[in-house]
C-alpha cells in the first residue's frame, strides 16, 4: 500500500460555518465544496480536512446522523503563544487554556461554530508537572 494524501472527514450541522471558520482563522482554503459537502486544504497541512452535512443520502445510513463529538483537529505550529493572541484579536473565544503536560505538550483549544475543537500544539516546552499557563 502506498498513501498518495490523507484526510479527517468531520460530520456536522452547518458544513458552511465550519468551512469558514477554518479558512478565516487557520489559512485553510477550500478546494471542492458542493451542497452538503466542503474539502479545505493548506499547503503545510499535510491532510485535507472534510466536512459533511449530517443526515446526508451518500453517508452509509449508520453514519448520517452521527455528529464529529469526541474528535479534535489538532494542528502542531510554531510560535503558539502568537497564534493564541492572534485568535483572542480575532475573537474567537479559548475554550481551552493555554496548557503545559508533564511529557512537554503544550496546548490551547478553541471551537468552531458546530463544536468541532481545534488544538493548537507545540512540543517547545521542556518536560514538566502539568499546569496552566
Amino acid at each position: 500500500m502506498r498513501i498518495t494524501s490523507s484526510a479527517v472527514s468531520l460530520t456536522v450541522d452547518d458544513v458552511g460555518a465550519s468551512s469558514t471558520f477554518l479558512q478565516r482563522h487557520f489559512g485553510f482554503r477550500e478546494e471542492m465544496a458542493a451542497d452538503g459537502f466542503a474539502s479545505l486544504t493548506r499547503d503545510d497541512a499535510g491532510m485535507n480536512v472534510i466536512f459533511l452535512r449530517r443526515g446526508l443520502e451518500t453517508l452509509p445510513a449508520d453514519q448520517r446522523d452521527a455528529h464529529a463529538g469526541g474528535l479534535l483537529l489538532a494542528f502542531t505550529v510554531d510560535r503558539l503563544e502568537d497564534e493564541l493572541e492572534r485568535l483572542r484579536a480575532e475573537g474567537v473565544a479559548i475554550t481551552m487554556p493555554l496548557t503545559e503536560e508533564e511529557w512537554g505538550e503544550r496546548a490551547f483549544q478553541v471551537r468552531d461554530p458546530n463544536g468541532v475543537i481545534v488544538q493548537l500544539v507545540d512540543w517547545n516546552a521542556a518536560p514538566r508537572t502539568g499546569r496552566h499557563v
